[in-house]
């Protein structure tokens, strides 16, 4: 028996503005995850060709997926990917929004417009690590979510992200120059590139510390633990003592753990 049928699997789909991942979850664990860019102009056969040489590297059949689970932030990708899901994997997918089961009470002014990639990622740390905590998610925005010691949602803030950041300086300026996003080695820059290199890297650092200490102070936790994810986190994290930890699969895994609440095993 081809051992990666003996088990039901799950795919995990997350859309974000800049970057997708895809997991492959059996028994309720990642298997195996993978990342492509966003590119909304492909098309659902494009991104069936990516996804089945993933398969095929981790001799995975595609047959045995059973399940499908997804969210997005990109609105047309979302019906790419559902067409992809319908056609190659013959299923139709699960896709987390406002509203679904996610055990987790929201203090929002109004809880459904609290963003389902957000949720997810709330889902899963709190599983994973419990609370209070602080999840910070470094994508195209930053966004700071707050759980309190019983594990509810009580609010957080959204940045600009580091990237976008960067980019903006390059478009809004005649003179700056586009640089790649790199710790800098001192604070003094004695050049423009090393000036831009410091003020967006190391003011992203403080932004985040600084964050970090209100969000807590407000919380009335000085203990939260500090969970970052998304693109940039590995990148900060190790500049930033306000991070304890960092998990990329956050999403993959909260995803997961939202299909079980409302679809089942």
């Amino acid at each position: 028996m081809n051992p990666t049928r003996a088990a039901t699997w799950l795919l995990t789909i997350k859309i974000g503005n800049t970057n997708l991942g895809f997991g492959a979850h059996a028994n309720g664990q990642l298997q195996h995850a993978w990342r492509a860019e966003t590119r909304v102009e492909k098309t659902a056969d494009e991104y069936a060709a990516f996804l089945l040489t993933c398969f095929e590297n981790a001799r995975l059949d595609a047959a045995a997926i059973r399940h499908a689970a997804l969210v997005s932030v990109v609105p047309p990708l979302t019906d790419t990917m559902r067409e992809l899901c319908r056609k190659t994997l013959r299923l139709e997918p699960f896709i987390v929004a406002a509203g679904i089961q996610s055990g987790i009470r929201i203090h929002y002014d109004d809880a459904r417009a609290l963003g389902a990639d957000r949720l997810v990622v709330l889902v899963a740390a709190r599983a994973k690590y419990g609370a209070p905590c602080l999840v910070i998610d470094f994508g195209t925005a930053t966004t700071f979510n707050a759980l309190d010691a019983r594990g509810d949602f009580i609010g957080g803030a959204i940045a600009p992200g580091l990237n976008m950041s960067a980019e903006a300086l390059h478009q809004f300026t005649a003179k700056l120059p586009r640089i790649e996003i790199v710790a800098p080695e001192r604070a003094l820059g004695a050049n423009t590139r090393a000036a831009m290199r410091s003020g967006i890297f190391l003011g992203y650092v403080g932004l985040v510390e600084g964050m970090v200490a209100r969000l807590k102070q407000e919380m009335q936790e000085p203990n939260a633990r500090v969970i970052a994810t998304g693109g940039m986190a590995q990148t900060l994290a190790p500049h930033c003592r306000a991070i304890e930890l960092v998990d990329m699969d956050l999403a993959l895994d909260g995803l997961c753990r939202v299909h079980e609440m409302n679809v089942g095993k």
